[in-house]
């Protein structure tokens, strides 16, 4: 499969030549109002087991001991302990030149969470209802801290050029999708997710910095939908909608709709837009918004 676009916003993880950087991953919301000031304690044996798989699940290739001390700042001595005790629980792999690489225990977790995670289930009961979108490839995206991550992407007819694939993971900032979810949050929350350092570009056409980004909120809240315009991949025009549920009044994901920009004429980029904003409230209709 080749390129997708995210969706408008009204409403396997994807995979492309020049890797997103994973600096946002750890942003956090600010507490709410009436919240605990104080984070909850944290279990330290398994912070760094944590830490240590979602290290492996982003490397391009494997990578020897003394590597993984270094990127994560932990001593040989413990970390080769866990690491001993990931590979005994396929959660990671050691090759024979004792180099080290993600497991396949998590692929077995990641099908669990689809069969029990409703949105996943909402939309994929959604995006069979909508003719207009069956040749196109559609997303469905959470935001986790300023990255959107993919819980489901149900592949279109047409080639793209970017391989979305489900935990797979872009800066929030250049996706449709991402931009749609942001669109529901307060500025402020915006503004601490991605502080006052220069935003992540995929591609020249990307926004550089919060202030741009917030001009194209704003437009998006106008609009009803979000829209990636080669932002995250040359050539590709996307559009990307909230789903909201029960209660809330923030984005609890999005979907987001992929077209090859130089081959989709005006009546079909809107055409589309409509469908992927009726997909975003059909799937919200289901979470009981």
């Amino acid at each position: 499969m080749s390129v997708a676009h995210d969706a408008p916003m009204s409403t396997r993880s994807a995979h492309v030549s020049k890797r997103p950087s994973r600096a946002g991953r750890d942003a956090r919301a600010p507490v709410a109002a009436g919240a605990a000031s104080a984070a909850p304690a944290l279990v330290p044996a398994v912070e760094r087991a944590v830490r240590l798989v979602d290290h492996l699940a982003g490397l391009r290739r494997p990578q020897p001991l003394a590597e993984l001390a270094k990127a994560l700042g932990l001593p040989k001595s413990s970390l080769h302990g866990l690491l001993n005790t990931l590979v005994a629980l396929g959660l990671a792999t050691r090759s024979e030149r004792g180099e080290y690489a993600l497991g396949p225990k998590p692929v077995q977790w990641a099908g669990a969470f689809g069969q029990q995670s409703g949105v996943v289930a909402a939309f994929d009961a959604a995006a069979a209802e909508l003719p207009a979108l069956r040749e196109e490839t559609i997303m469905l995206a959470v935001l986790d801290g300023a990255e959107v991550l993919y819980l489901a992407c149900r592949p279109g007819t047409r080639a793209l050029a970017v391989n979305f694939r489900v935990g797979g993971r872009f800066p929030a900032n250049c996706t449709s999708s991402g931009k749609a979810m942001l669109a529901t949050l307060p500025v402020e929350r915006v503004r601490k997710l991605f502080g006052g350092a220069a935003l992540v570009r995929l591609t020249r056409h990307s926004t550089g910095s919060v202030t741009a980004l917030l001009r194209q909120l704003g437009e998006s809240r106008a609009q009803g939908y979000a829209v990636d315009d080669e932002e995250t991949a040359e050539g590709m025009h996307c559009f990307g909608a909230p789903v909201f549920a029960a209660g809330r009044d923030e984005a609890v994901a999005a979907v987001a709709v992929s077209l090859i920009k130089a081959s989709t004429s005006a009546r079909r980029r809107d055409e589309v837009v409509t469908a992927i904003r009726q997909l975003a409230a059909r799937v919200s209709q289901r979470l009981g918004a």
